[in-house]
């Protein structure tokens, strides 16, 4: 069934980068039809990053369409900025801004309901995992997404599993670990809707050149959702060639 979804890889590069980094992607980032790329550059730098040969992508939006939310960036303007993908519920949004479950699926409501595609995250602390409680953890995450949006959100998002642990640490979880909980996201999302066998569940947590082969490699990780190293653009290349 894996062959039947298209890979993907996903740059996030958070607060970081330049306009001159930008423009070493735009200028030097190549593409393939075999594999979906997406950069998700922080929110000012969104017009110049439209010019490069990937797919554009936001690192959040607001859930409110327009109003008196200081700081925030509607749907709307991401749109008009050829924004097709947004990250939603990325564990240093839940942490820092405090971004709830319910905030969350909030999100995802939103981007569906503007035509984008939502990269919804997921995934559990240490102290959940080694409490032996990664599943429920994870599956509390997913179901208040289809308790808000039903089931066919499934049909038009993209779930990266990224547990906390693993991110910017240098520690990864290791192929197994992941395809573990990806199995297991993927067997729950087929009981809510029989189509999420073409769901594209992708992993995140210190993914790099060298371990990325092996994780895309197992039957339910369909690429990665890549932090530091989607801002060395021979990394990221390196990681693109490996999902491929």
């Amino acid at each position: 069934m894996k062959n039947s979804r298209k890979p993907m890889v996903a740059g996030n590069w958070k607060m970081n980068g330049s306009l001159a980094l930008l423009s070493t992607f735009v200028k030097g980032l190549n593409t393939s039809s075999s594999l979906d790329t997406v950069l998700c550059v922080p929110a000012p730098y969104l017009s110049a990053a439209s010019k490069g040969s990937y797919v554009l992508g936001a690192q959040d939006c607001s859930q409110f369409d327009s109003g008196a939310h200081t700081g925030d960036v509607s749907l709307g303007m991401l749109t008009e900025l050829g924004v097709e993908y947004v990250i939603v519920g990325h564990s240093e949004r839940r942490q820092d801004h405090n971004e709830s479950n319910a905030v969350v699926a909030e999100k995802v409501k939103a981007v569906l309901k503007a035509g984008l595609v939502p990269i919804l995250c997921v995934g559990e602390s240490l102290e959940v995992r080694e409490a032996g409680r990664v599943n429920e953890f994870v599956f509390d995450q997913l179901n208040a997404v289809l308790a808000a949006c039903g089931k066919e959100f499934l049909d038009k998002c993209v779930i990266a599993y990224e547990p906390i642990w693993a991110i910017g640490t240098g520690v990864t979880a290791s192929p197994e670990q992941a395809q573990d909980v990806h199995a297991y996201i993927r067997q729950e999302i087929v009981k809510w809707n029989e189509n999420a066998t073409s769901t594209r569940l992708l992993y995140g947590g210190s993914v790099n050149a060298s371990n990325a082969e092996a994780l895309f490699a197992k039957p339910d990780i369909d690429g990665g959702l890549i932090g530091g190293a989607s801002l060395k653009i021979e990394d990221f290349t390196a990681i693109c060639d490996a999902a491929r």
